[in-house]
């Protein structure tokens, strides 16, 4: 034992100093002592605790640090409070004590890291805690980089937790935390959370896609090296220092592209692309890389609808980049991205290279369009009213967006997510505009609110003093700046009448004899099947509830006997069994009653989890399903274990939604069914065919017994002939 601990001792000593070496060049004259110290607070800290590995927890914050160093490029404030980052939440130490010890900043940091305590009563304690975290963000954007730099070390070593735990961290880490490095321009770290979130939901396709990436990665280095030969003998005659690196796609950029195209892995074309990073003056840069532009698409012809250009307007998050799709040797298309050495490290290190390169204009500029984007972020936690898993969806829904830009009339660029509308762009200029605008021309032509707007359309919008926003005008909105006080200003109208609806009902209570308090308005509530106070009062203010017509005595002193209106007066009572018994679910002794979710059609073979639902039951998807991600990173504590039996002989069926695609021919429905119902005996509940010049799709839903049954069919059916495409295909819509 004695041993061991001397052993773990000079491994931790090790790290530390490893750590030392590699923020050396963002450490200032005495940034070395503070960083001890805090290594030393957390040495202390954590000295009796261990991770899920055994190995010892200081490892952890360690390893948070180096890659907050390393690979983000932050300094020794970000270091320190990334040693510290789980002391507060996990041992004795308080925010007082980092805030004797470090200072206010260092104190607000690691607040934003911790964890709010019993917020369980919530409806989502995960979205609970990530709006905490965000509203310190706003103000401090170390936080979610010290978090990214946290999940991603909690990622890389993932393999050491329950099958639980693996799915609700890597469900949460892609639904969250991948888009948010995106947004921040932290694509290397975006990549590998992608890549790790797979590893752990579909451990099998993952490992499968790293198979073929690996036994085709010689034939790649070829090509590669093919494709870039005559590139250098060009470059070398224009007498610019260059770096040219081949890459592969990341495996879950692959496994994208083979989902939303219906693709196997041999036919995405783009398994790699190629990245030529030039040595170039901040004053030449861009002329540098158009000019390697000219050269490349000089030697392979271009693909004009895949030129990207964000060198001349960068990306929100700062990135800058020219990016074409040109036609290689032997027919093969290769994406090649054009950027200087500048541009590729912010590329890498986003938010962070912003600072060593920020005398230069274009990073001024990026830099700011990160200010307004923590503006945004503020303005949307700022609204009080929208609850925790409200706030989760719509920050969530612009963290990919792809962006348009449009001019005022005075030309002024302004950016906005795409399928943003004139009413978006209305709010964006600024509060008021929004609220009071009418219309909008749009290259001098009359449009509605609702118009999308498109790449470099000039807007400009026309404002009434008597406009006031409506209902409707949720419905096209893109923005969550625009919804948010779209919402805020109907609930302050709403809250008018209400006000006026409640008096109302107040005098009526007090003359039946009844007091104005919270339990007699629940029982209200409840009768009338509204949301909560405000809905009620607002109804009678409004007049959609006449308030002569309520029963007081009836309702407050009769609720059991008296019906609900709109209700059906029989009881009804649904008996829920269990579609099969191969499923054993959480502790294999306890028997649980569960439904299979609609929206993924699990079956037997397939990886899936259960879901416990506010009605109590389990609800079981596939692990790769959308909606189970959606809850898991949710709702990850009510999750729960599942698994269908390893050797279970079923008699059931379960039902599977195919798309089978084509060149039409005659004969082709016939092949189709006959192989369907006659060669396997499989039961048809629906089949559809759609012929389209030569071309056709089917969707057919069938009753299997289990995975390797589906799979045989599709195989059998993927053989009619060379052209023929068979994909299972899930159900969008949400299940919780």
């Amino acid at each position: 034992m004695k041993n061991e601990n001397l052993s773990e001792n000079k491994e931790i000593v090790n790290k530390y100093r490893q750590l030392l070496r590699v923020s050396k060049w963002s450490r200032e004259k005495g940034d070395v002592i503070i960083i001890r110290k805090a290594f030393e607070m957390a040495m202390e800290s954590h000295s009796q605790m261990r991770r899920k590995s055994g190995e010892p927890y200081i490892y952890h914050p360690i390893a948070v640090a180096r890659i907050a160093a390393e690979e983000i490029g932050l300094g020794t404030t970000s270091i320190v409070c990334a040693l510290l980052h789980d002391v507060v939440e996990d041992t004795d130490v308080t925010l007082d004590d980092i805030r004797e010890e470090f200072g206010d900043k260092e104190a607000n940091i690691i607040d934003g890291l911790t964890k709010i305590s019993g917020v369980y009563d919530t409806h989502s304690p995960q979205a609970e805690n990530f709006r905490k975290m965000l509203l310190t963000m706003a103000n401090d954007v170390r936080v979610i980089l010290i978090k990214l730099c946290d999940r991603l070390h909690n990622m890389r070593t993932l393999e050491h937790m329950s099958d639980k735990g693996q799915l609700k961290i890597a469900s949460e880490t892609n639904f969250i935390y991948a888009p948010l490095a995106h947004r921040l321009g932290l694509y290397a770290i975006k990549t590998e959370l992608e890549d790790l979130s797979l590893k752990y939901t579909q451990p099998a396709l993952y490992q499968d896609l790293k198979h073929q990436l690996n036994a085709t990665k010689e034939q790649r280095n070829r090509y590669i090296r093919s494709f870039i030969k005559p590139i250098k003998v060009e470059l070398e005659e224009l007498g610019v220092n260059y770096e040219i690196k081949g890459r592969p796609k990341s495996i879950y950029s692959i496994y994208s592209k083979m989902i939303s195209k219906k693709l196997e892995f041999e036919d995405v074309y783009d398994l790699f692309a190629i990245r030529v990073i030039l040595d170039s003056e901040p004053e030449d840069e861009k002329m540098d890389c158009w000019n390697v532009y000219s050269i490349i698409t000089g030697i392979f012809k271009p693909n004009p609808e895949r030129l990207r250009d964000w060198i001349s307007i960068p990306k929100s998050n700062g990135y800058e980049s020219l990016h074409t799709t040109v036609m290689g040797p032997k027919g093969q298309w290769v994406e090649v991205q054009i950027r200087s050495k500048r541009m590729d490290a912010i590329a890498e290190k986003g938010y962070a290279a912003h600072w060593k390169y920020k005398q230069h204009k274009n990073t001024q500029e990026s830099s700011n369009s990160l200010d307004n984007w923590l503006k945004q972020i503020r303005e949307i936690i700022e609204n009080q009213e929208s609850n925790a898993l409200d706030f989760l969806d719509e920050f969530k829904m612009n963290l990919y967006a792809k962006e348009v830009f449009a001019f005022t009339p005075k030309g002024l660029l302004k950016k906005l997510p795409k399928g943003s509308t004139s009413l978006d762009f209305a709010f964006d200029i600024h509060t008021e505009v929004g609220a009071k605008c009418l219309g909008a021309k749009v290259n001098g032509k009359l449009v509605p609110l609702s118009y999308e707007i498109q790449n470099g359309d000039q807007v400009e919008i026309l404002t009434s003093a008597k406009q006031k926003p409506n209902k409707d005008w949720l419905s096209f909105v893109k923005t969550s700046k625009a919804k948010n006080k779209i919402k805020q200003s109907l609930k302050d109208e709403k809250r008018a009448v209400a006000s006026i609806g409640k008096e109302s009902l107040s005098r009526k209570m007090k003359n039946s004899g009844f007091e104005y308090t919270t339990q007699n308005l629940n029982k209200l509530v409840r009768f009338f099947d509204v949301d909560d106070e405000l809905e009620l009062n607002y109804k009678i203010g409004s007049g959609t509830l006449d308030k002569e017509k309520i029963k007081l005595h009836d309702i407050l002193i009769e609720t059991k006997s008296v019906h609900k209106p709109g209700t059906d007066r029989r009881e009804t009572k649904t008996e829920k069994t269990n579609p099969s018994k191969e499923l054993i679910i959480g502790d294999a002794s306890i028997n649980f009653d569960y439904v299979l979710a609609a929206c993924c059609n699990p079956i037997p073979g397939d990886q899936v989890v259960g879901f416990i639902t506010v009605g109590g039951e389990v609800k079981i998807h596939q692990t790769n399903c959308k909606n189970a991600q959606n809850l898991m990173s949710k709702y990850g504590y009510r999750i729960i274990k599942a698994r269908w039996a390893d050797q279970a002989i079923s008699t059931e069926y379960f039902e599977a939604t195919i798309e089978i695609t084509g060149i039409d021919s005659l004969g082709l429905v016939s092949k189709v069914t006959d192989i369907i119902s006659k060669q396997l005996k499989v039961n048809m509940k629906s089949i559809s065919f759609e012929s389209l010049d030569g071309t056709f799709v089917g969707k057919l839903k069938l009753n299997v017994s289990d995975k390797h049954h589906l799979e045989q069919l599709m195989s059998e059916l993927s053989g009619i002939d060379q052209y023929i495409k068979v994909n299972r295909v899930a159900l969008e819509h949400d299940t919780n």
